[in-house]
């Protein structure tokens, strides 16, 4: 008989947790009618946090995907309005791509059934597992030791 293995365990939760929250937010996703696909949302979240339009090899970069992914999925967005393609005013041959006032609508939108996905989520656990996973989370994601208010890590 082999030894439990923690940390395969811990993989293994990680796992389907992920898989979980995917599943929530699609079907949040799908009440909201938005005709966006979970890939198309990420691309609107991550265009929103660029200060001017970005070229589609910045998104690809961002995104980590090839440019190519990035064209299909700007196609799409496009077709329904969310995205448009402008050239950069600097150099008419490279093309920039910008939210319209529909895709920022969607945003809003994608970002309430964020919302509506994590508290159906997290609706098990009460304020202090809630506060103890944040800083977990916090931990795994930032790669380091997470301090409390008057600690200090050694």
């Amino acid at each position: 008989m082999t030894a439990p293995d923690p940390d395969g365990l811990l993989a293994e939760q990680l796992l389907r947790l992920t898989r979980r929250v995917h599943r929530i937010q699609k079907r949040h996703l799908e009440r909201r009618e938005l005709g966006i696909t979970p890939a198309q949302s990420r691309l609107l979240r991550t265009l929103a946090h660029y200060g001017s339009p970005p070229r589609m090899a910045d998104l690809a970069e961002r995104l980590e995907v090839v440019p190519r992914a990035v064209t299909s999925l700007v196609d799409g967005l496009e077709a329904n309005g969310k995205v448009r393609r402008v050239p950069d005013p600097a150099n008419r041959r490279v093309i920039r791509i910008e939210l319209t006032d529909d895709g920022r609508a969607a945003l809003r939108e994608l970002r309430a059934a964020r919302r509506s996905a994590a508290k159906e989520i997290l609706a098990p656990l009460g304020g202090e597992q809630r506060e103890a996973l944040g800083e977990l989370l916090h931990t795994l994601i930032d790669g380091t030791v997470a301090t409390r208010c008057g600690e200090t890590s050694e």
